[in-house]
């Protein structure tokens, strides 16, 4: 059985304040250290490597930093897991960096691995590269699709706005109008033709006053 204790008349603040669950977070800022510091830290080596990367990886100076990391990597590699991990740092370069990063990793990958694993650690990074270049192609697609969608749903709907005007006016004003000029009127796509037939309708009292002639 459950018992509600409600708080008696007269008691602190802080009785009750123990027991409010208090949360903190810690903030490791990493653009805040310096090389030396962070590649001077406790951790496994796939750490440091991390803290590196992911220090230098948004600068100018990631490509120029990779060769000095060589050893971080050749330690990476030799743990149990290290090809799992590579693939994981590679994969993480490969989104953010520039050509210059992907040639530097390149030459750190053929110093550190022989040279069938390098080509196989490659492999993973050229579909990677791959995969990256078919979805901004695909993004770019998309936006222009859209971009070109809308321009051409906005002129067809003003084109048929119009239409369906001229034939309102043609139709109060009496004028008959048969099916193949119907239509015509309202297949044409040419916007500055159906302000002419707009115009022309305000004061036609034939439909040969307001079309340019036979289709």
């Amino acid at each position: 059985m459950w018992v509600l204790l409600l708080p008696e008349v007269g008691d602190s603040r802080e009785r009750w304040r123990a027991l409010v669950p208090r949360f903190e977070y810690l903030l490791d800022d990493l653009t805040a250290e310096r090389e030396e510091a962070l590649r001077a830290r406790s951790g496994p080596p796939l750490a440091r490597l991390a803290w590196l990367v992911l220090r230098y990886g948004r600068t100018g100076e990631l490509a120029r930093k990779l060769p000095d990391w060589a050893s971080l990597f050749a330690q990476v590699q030799a743990d149990a897991e290290g090809a799992e991990h590579l693939v994981v740092v590679i994969r993480y370069l490969v989104w953010i960096g520039d050509a210059s990063v992907h040639t530097a990793a390149r030459r750190v990958l053929h110093s550190v691995l022989d040279e069938q694993r390098a080509e196989e650690l490659m492999g993973s990074w050229a579909e990677e590269m791959i995969e990256r270049g078919l979805q901004q192609g695909l993004e770019r697609g998309l936006q222009q699709g859209l971009a070109k969608g809308r321009e051409e749903g906005l002129q067809q709907g003003l084109s048929r706005g119009r239409a369906e005007d001229v034939l309102r006016i043609l139709t109060a004003r009496g004028v008959l109008v048969d099916e193949a000029a119907r239509q015509r009127i309202l297949t044409c796509s040419d916007v500055s033709r159906l302000d002419r037939w707009f115009d022309r309708a305000l004061n036609a009292t034939t439909l040969s006053d307001v079309l340019d002639g036979p289709a």
